[in-house]
């Protein structure tokens, strides 16, 4: 017997519609590419979107076409967002941080057949145009846009169809190879934005204001273009002006009450803000995830200036939020320093996604909050393969390798100790990397830090700090190493320490460790 409910598919059209309907006067505030605000509305979004479903009709784009972007956040990106993926087609948003070289791989993978294109990148557009062999148009984001835009009309009617279709192509570039390709459904893509707006994963309502600092070109700005339009909640978008200065007077100037970014980019805001001894007047929160928050950033957020934090957890396979950092009822009872030092965990799951730890024979593995395991994960917004089978077949016994090593406590928080990849052992045991880059931030000389295992003759491998300085300070090594004291075991204590003026990292703004160890490479441990 099946239920008597009307057939509905999920479909991403349904958010703008609904974004319309029922908040059609609510605000979206682009901070342009040249510096100006553009001002409008949902209801303005929806109709120029159905416009831009007109024209990519014209353009020849037909269901399932890969329509690509290399843009900012901006209002004319969360257009063509709509715009592609409500009409059938799919939106591959590309990330311009990447190699050139990687650009053009993706390109040509996802057999692109339009770009639309910031006129920030126009000298790459340029290299580009010879190299992408399936692109028919490319379109700059500019007033030639608006044209194209404005030469169609507004009667355009979303189709209906299966909400398994295809919605959105994402790369990583975080696997072996060339990036891989993740493809979303529609069903997907809408059952993450409904668990992220829940109040214990990003708690998103119609009374927040919204910035995201994380691109659109990283995981969709994870989801929030989605999960806004469904609760109706004001969007201000930054373009590429994502310096202290610029966050700090849009923050301001709109009221935003929620914000979502990677760590970087709260450091240059955390520390613009201490030299100009600012303030925030409606900030309430922050998502910070990408990679671990250094617990001195949690405090500095929730101590200095009184914003919560919520350290998330995910990745591009994943859609890409699998935990978030929540309190329960019986936490209302612990010390501050005991909710703080659970922030710093990466939170615990939210309805739709499972996990897992497993030992290195795929045996699961306590949650004790001790054991390390390899991460695994299955739900209905995980990926159960790459793009065009790139890869082979990722899953084992049904679960996504994550590629982090985690623990698991007994109330399911996790906390990831190393990516798979970066783990130190050292004498047969391991040894987090992100415990140890966390206590060298803490020092108030420290800007930055990074801690990669090096060969060593005894012990196999032995970890040391790379470290930045923060502008007119001093540390010296046995400083740092002293810092460590009382903090960590003995066996775990940095064999050395090594200042650099900055560390490498990836198109999407984590420390790049592959690249340190890489310029490391000559670096050696003595006998010890």
């Amino acid at each position: 017997m099946l239920g008597l409910m009307m057939d509905m598919p999920l479909l991403v059209s349904q958010l703008i519609r609904h974004a319309d309907r029922h908040h059609g006067a609510t605000e979206i505030v682009s901070k342009t590419v040249e510096g100006t605000i553009h001002r409008y509305t949902y209801r303005d979004a929806h109709k120029r979107a159905r416009q831009l479903a007109n024209a990519l009709k014209r353009l020849g784009v037909g269901p399932q076409d890969r329509v690509a972007t290399l843009a900012w956040n901006g209002h004319r990106h969360f257009e063509i967002y709509y715009a592609v993926a409500g009409s059938g087609a799919v939106i591959h948003t590309i990330n311009p941080r990447l190699f050139p070289d990687q650009i053009n791989y993706i390109g040509n993978h996802a057999e692109d057949k339009v770009v639309f294109y910031d006129t920030t990148f126009a000298p790459l557009i340029d290299k580009l145009k010879s190299q992408l062999k399936s692109v028919k148009h490319w379109v700059p984001m500019n007033d030639e846009y608006d044209r194209l835009l404005d030469a169609q009309s507004d009667d355009f009617e979303w189709p209906s169809f299966d909400e398994n279709t295809a919605v959105c192509l994402c790369y990583t570039s975080g696997t072996t190879g060339n990036p891989k390709g993740a493809l979303y459904s529609h069903r997907s893509t809408i059952i993450h934005a409904y668990a992220s707006a829940l109040p214990d994963a990003i708690n998103l309502s119609a009374r927040d204001v919204i910035l995201p600092v994380v691109p659109m070109f990283h995981v969709n700005a994870w989801g929030l273009p989605y999960a806004c339009a469904l609760v109706g909640a004001k969007l201000v978008f930054p373009a590429q002006h994502l310096d202290g200065k610029s966050l700090h007077e849009l923050f301001e100037s709109e009221e935003v009450t929620m914000s979502a970014g990677v760590p970087t980019v709260w450091l240059g805001l955390l520390n613009y803000m201490k030299e100009k001894k600012l303030r925030f007047t409606t900030l309430k929160r922050v998502v910070i995830g990408g990679s671990a928050c250094p617990p001195a950033m949690i405090r500095a957020f929730q101590e200095e200036y009184g914003v919560e934090v919520l350290h998330a957890w995910g990745m591009t396979e994943m859609s890409p939020l699998g935990t978030v950092t929540t309190f329960k009822a019986k936490h209302r009872k612990w010390s501050a320093e005991e909710r703080t030092r659970l922030q710093n965990k990466q939170g615990r799951v939210l309805f739709g996604v499972d996990l897992r730890i497993v030992d290195e024979n795929g045996r699961d593995l306590p949650w004790d909050g001790k054991a390390f395991g390899d991460l695994q994960v299955r739900g209905p917004w995980v990926i159960k393969s790459y793009f065009k089978a790139e890869g082979g077949d990722p899953l084992k016994d049904g679960w996504f390798p994550t590629g982090d090593v985690c623990t698991i406590d007994a109330d399911g928080y996790i906390q990831v100790t190393d990516r798979s990849k970066d783990v130190i052992k050292s004498g047969g045991e391991w040894i987090s990397s992100i415990d140890l880059e966390n206590i060298a931030v803490a020092h108030p000389a420290i800007a930055e830090a990074a801690v990669i295992g090096v060969k060593h003759p005894k012990w196999d491998e032995r970890p040391i700090i790379v470290a930045v300085k923060k502008p007119g300070q001093e540390v010296s090594k046995d400083d740092l190493l002293r810092f460590y004291e009382g903090k960590i075991a003995k066996w775990w204590m940095p064999d050395d320490v090594v200042f650099v003026k900055e560390l490498p990292h990836t198109a999407t703004g984590k420390l790049s460790k592959l690249t340190l160890r890489q310029q490391m490479k000559d670096y050696k441990l003595g006998a010890g």
